[in-house]
């Protein structure tokens, strides 16, 4: 393990110097562009720039317990941050400190990991305080400089720098290995192409069919001609006899007809040898072409696939800090690590790891105390365990060995947030109420913290697995602990499906979430409560006609063909269900398209794929599928008042926010309010939204890039058609003289984020429409 962790550090240094040595040129290009700028407006966008990669670079540096590098870039954000909010710079030294700074970021880089690296801390330390020095305005002699005008950077004594760092110098086996850099956008553009080369396999292996089954007509043909053919000589036998051939000879056409008849025996045995050769060269082919395309589309995905350690190296660190911040004590153990899997399908449970990992240690493990009294362990255990389900699928337990889940809390919690009705909860199952916790909204905690209590990590948890065609659940026993279930697929490239047909249209469906196909008779099928189940496996499944679920039309079948069912049994979200189908075609491997940003929200409905005929097949979304049959199987019942009331509001929001966290945050708090709502990125997009489509209210951040909520909100006030929308602003700027700005704007609520309350929100726009 010891060797593993130190070549996966390693790799994570290489990948730090690759992506710090390109944000320092971006600085040094800053700092230059800067220097020359006159243009005030062109100025402040440098410093930005400068500010966000000076940010990035933080962030990054953080990530590989590089603390000069970390503290370095800290008191440059604070000079830039001072720049931001308008502070004058001193033009004597001033833009000296910056470069020698940026310089030496640049030599820190170049030495990471090096004994020498760990001998800068006192030179470090000296430029970070003349940084701060001139953040405070302290330092330098001269005039003030705004940033209002062009800025003589030159002027006043160049001082000589702390370190001197000769470029190109390399230290010892530092330097990184040769590789070649390329971007994620082309490699994932490959893995397309890749992908696409099955449509090429499938359409080939269509072509061989198709002349195969023009052979097999031929062929009948054939039987067909040969017996034709002997009537034909006998005919000629028999004219030539009559008169000695008299009659053949005079009726010419006759002769013609049978003449062509008995050549073409000649030309339809050429015919046949070539649609043979043909048919065999294109079914040699085919497979060729399948045999190149399959060993591509492997290789392909090979270089996307990394070990689950590249996740999961980084958790130990962040169980440490979370524990210590409440006062626990819990190890983490792993198993599973070596398991391979789509970079692409890592980098989407990132999120949804942090936020399991948080609810295992904020509702989970118990204080040392607590566990001590219940005649546990002091330190408490999460394990991550990682396993090869089969070919195609990864599966994913996250567990504790806390206090586990409350059902009735639970239950409360969904009551109390309007998910659920009294009347539903009673009739609810433990399991059921368990699934509960992954709606947004629903939290047994009792208090919101910075960690979690807002009901919203374990909606993103489903919402992002789903995402990737897999599912999540949850199991757990009060008193001994949780366990979470995650399963994905190993590559979202290309999967099993088994084709459908339903009416007049194919479905496909993961052949992942089919645990059986059979057939079903018609005496076989029970109504309990109102619906329809049948007994598959010793188990009573709930059978819910898949024509129904997707809204499509059933076709009148006569006594007969209702007395079997073609059924796929379907599991997933820690359920069963059985499906009816008219019939089931095929199972083959398909590439997954999106249905494009028109469409990138269709229910039940997860993408596409192109068959070889060239017909466009929409692939089902399981999860999606079973919460719509839970759907219409209770869509007999009467709706709860709550629901109804949600109906009849149907007020509508638009969301502007550049953070996706954020954005995430307030539409999901939103939503599960009852509200529609829309997101925009920054105010340029919600201005052209906001022209475009109706809205009720707008919630908007403030600090955002091309235009910030301030000019927004001035723009929706001056605009006649929209002066009259109620505006809330929802930022960190907590300065009095922001929210006086806010209101001078035209603002109708200022909602600071460091105590942002999501009551205060919902209180706001209950007041405001």
């Amino acid at each position: 393990m010891k060797r593993k962790n130190g070549e996966f550090l390693k790799k994570l240094l290489d990948t730090f110097r690759v992506e710090a040595a390109e944000r320092v040129k971006v600085l040094v290009g800053g700092l230059l562009r800067l220097e020359k700028s006159a243009d005030a407006a062109e100025q402040a966008d440098i410093v930005e720039s400068l500010f966000r990669e000076t940010h990035s670079l933080k962030g990054a540096a953080r990530a590989v317990s590089s603390s000069e590098i970390e503290r370095l870039c800290q008191s440059l954000e604070t000079v830039f941050s001072s720049l931001k909010k308008g502070q004058p710079a001193r033009a004597v030294g001033f833009a000296d400190v910056l470069h020698r700074a940026v310089d030496h970021l640049e030599y820190l880089v170049s030495t990471l990991g090096s004994e020498q690296a760990t001998k800068d801390a006192a030179h470090v330390s000296a430029l970070a305080e003349e940084l701060e020095k001139l953040s405070l305005d302290q330092t330098g002699v001269g005039k003030n400089v705004s940033l209002s005008g062009p800025v003589d950077f030159s002027a006043g004594a160049v001082s000589e720098p702390l370190t001197q760092f000769h470029p190109g110098a390399t230290i010892g086996s530092q330097r990184p290995p040769e590789t070649v850099r390329i971007s994620e956008e082309k490699l994932d553009s490959l893995m397309l192409q890749a992908g696409e080369m099955v449509s090429m396999k499938l359409a080939g292996v269509q072509r061989s069919t198709d002349l195969q089954a023009i052979l097999h007509e031929f062929e009948s043909w054939k039987k067909k001609w040969r017996n034709v053919s002997a009537d034909v000589r006998a005919l000629r036998r028999s004219l030539e006899k009559e008169e000695h051939g008299k009659h053949l000879r005079e009726n010419i056409p006759l002769r013609k007809v049978l003449d062509f008849m008995e050549s073409s025996t000649s030309l339809m045995n050429t015919i046949e040898h070539r649609l043979l050769d043909s048919a065999r060269s294109s079914s040699r082919d085919h497979r060729s072409l399948s045999f190149m395309v399959d060993s591509l589309l492997e290789n392909a995905k090979q270089t996307l696939m990394f070990p689950f350690s590249l996740l999961l190296e980084a958790f130990p660190k962040v169980v440490r800090d979370l524990t210590h911040d409440q006062k626990k004590e819990a190890d983490l153990v792993v198993s599973g690590e070596d398991i391979e899997i789509d970079r692409r399908v890592l980098e989407a449970l990132k999120d949804p790891f942090i936020h399991l990992i948080r609810n295992c240690i904020d509702h989970g493990i118990e204080t040392p105390e607590a566990r001590q009294r219940k005649a546990k362990p002091r330190r408490g255990t999460i394990t991550v365990s990682v396993s090869q389900k089969n070919g195609s699928n990864i599966e994913i337990g996250v567990s504790d060995d806390g206090s586990g889940i409350d059902p009735a809390a639970v239950r409360t919690a969904a009551v109390r947030n309007e998910i659920i009705s009294q009347s539903e909860a009673a009739t609810l199952s433990d399991n059921d109420s368990l699934d509960l916790i992954f709606q947004s909204g629903v939290s047994t905690s009792p208090i919101i913290t910075d960690v979690s209590g807002r009901g919203l990590g374990l909606a993103i948890v489903r919402e992002r697995v789903e995402s990737l065609g897999g599912h999540v659940s949850v199991d757990s026993q009060p008193g001994r602990g949780t366990t979470f279930h995650l399963r994905v697929p190993v590559t979202v490239a290309t999967f099993r499906a088994i084709f459908v047909r339903v009416a007049e249209h194919i479905f496909a469906v993961p052949a992942a979430a089919v645990e059986r196909v059979v057939a079903v008779r018609g005496e076989e099928i029970r109504t309990l409560e109102n619906r329809e189940t049948v007994l598959i496996g010793g188990e009573i499944l709930s059978l819910v006609r898949l024509d129904d679920v997707v809204g499509v039309p059933r076709q009148p079948k006569g006594k007969d063909a209702m007395e079997r069912f073609q059924t796929l049994v379907l599991s997933a979200l820690n359920k069963r269900m059985a499906f009816v189908v008219d019939s089931v075609l095929q199972e083959q491997e398909v590439l997954m398209k999106s249905l494009g940003p028109q469409m990138a929200r269709v229910r039940n409905i997860g993408g596409a794929t192109i068959l070889g005929s060239g017909k466009v097949v929409p692939i089902v979304n399981v999860s999606d599928l079973m919460r719509s049959a839970v759907r219409l199987a209770g869509a007999q019942q009467p709706a709860p008042a709550t629901e109804t009331k949600e109906v009849e509001r149907k007020i509508s929001v638009l969301v502007v926010e550049d953070s996706i966290t954020a954005r995430t945050l307030v539409k999901s708090i939103l939503t599960a309010a009852g509200y529609v709502v829309t997101t925009a990125t920054d105010g340029i997009d919600a201005l052209t939204q906001l022209r475009t489509a109706d809205f009720d209210i707008v919630v908007s951040d403030v600090d955002m890039p091309r235009m910030n909520g301030f000019d927004l909100t001035a723009k929706i006030r001056s605009d006649k058609k929209l002066a009259d929308l109620p505006v809330i602003l929802v930022t960190a700027l907590e300065s009095r003289e922001d929210r006086e700005h806010g209101v001078d704007v035209g603002a109708n609520a200022y909602i600071v984020k460091s105590s942002f309350d999501q009551s205060n929100l919902l209180e706001a726009m209950r007041r405001l429409v």
